[in-house]
């Protein structure tokens, strides 16, 4: 199926579903997220998030960690980060708190450095900012759309590798020389390295998503220069603000994106103010290219 016809597939109608931005996203409205939720609207949360990429909850103050990943079993299997440990108390929980510059604000995809990254993230709201803090997602599949078709035929060929082991100090530019080292050496306790196509095609809806994000290390077969000219020119795609949504966030949100199908954006304009998020993770499957090659492992 091409992305276009996907786009236009309707979803099921057991949700009030709010469209939030012209290409991705939307807000789901009458649902108390649990482990208890009937089947049906199970399967509903799965088409919708398939469909609109990143899907949002809001006032689920319910939830607590427990029935975050109580809630998270019914999405999937939930995975711990691989490096990274997990909240205390917890089996799969990663906490993000700003005050101890755990700020994501650099364009990615969860955990790409390993071969079958998570295909979904739910992220649930403790500490809000009252102002700023706001996250964006990119459809990466509107991305590979927007490319002319010899881009796209030249993406199609293209091979990246992936690592924790990349360029913090870039990334992570407003923290301190010894936040910085502590990150490092945490996040790359053990170092990966993973293979991943360019162009991904999704396993439920067929479409075409451009892989990419901060977790790129180089384009194979290519040197630096021309490396990073092509990763530039094909994220700027990713990355055009007609891809995007942004969720001002409120204690208590939940958002569950397609980890297969978006990168993400924690903006770090709040300055001092709290701002704590809590995400859990789903097992993904291997990224297979539209020529049928899987990603492989290099190193990890």
């Amino acid at each position: 199926m091409s992305n276009a016809a996907f786009a236009a597939a309707p979803v099921s109608h057991a949700l009030e579903i709010h469209p939030v931005a012209g290409r991705i996203g939307a807000e789901i409205r009458g649902v108390t997220l649990g482990a208890d939720l009937a089947p049906a609207v199970v399967e509903a949360i799965q088409a919708a998030l398939v469909q609109h990429k990143v899907i949002f909850f809001r006032g689920q103050t319910q939830l607590d960690d427990q029935t975050q990943e109580a809630f998270a079993h019914l999405l999937g299997e939930p995975i711990a980060h691989p490096t990274v440990p997990v909240r205390d108390g917890t089996r799969y929980l990663l906490e993000l708190d700003g005050g101890q510059g755990r700020r994501a604000n650099s364009w990615h995809t969860d955990v790409t450095f390993v071969e079958a990254y998570p295909k979904a993230s739910i992220l649930r709201s403790v500490v809000a900012p009252a102002s700023g803090g706001d996250t964006v997602w990119a459809n990466t599949a509107s991305a590979y759309d927007d490319l002319s078709p010899a881009l796209q035929a030249l993406a199609e060929q293209l091979w990246a590798v992936h690592s924790n082991e990349y360029d913090y100090a870039a990334t992570k530019p407003n923290v301190s020389l010894e936040q910085l080292e502590n990150y490092r050496k945490v996040f790359t306790s053990t170092v990966y390295e993973t293979e991943h196509p360019v162009v991904r095609v999704h396993p439920v809806s067929g479409e075409k998503h451009l892989l990419l994000g901060h977790f790129v290390k180089r384009i194979k077969g290519y040197s630096k220069s021309d490396s990073d000219h092509l990763f530039n020119l094909l994220q700027s795609h990713v990355t055009r603000l007609e891809n995007t949504v942004r969720w001002r966030w409120q204690a208590g949100d939940v958002a569950i994106w397609d980890n297969r199908a978006t990168q993400h954006y924690a903006v770090d304009d709040y300055g001092t103010q709290g701002r704590v998020v809590r995400r859990v993770t789903l097992q993904g499957d291997v990224p297979v290219g539209v020529q049928g090659q899987r990603s492989r492992t290099l190193k990890g």
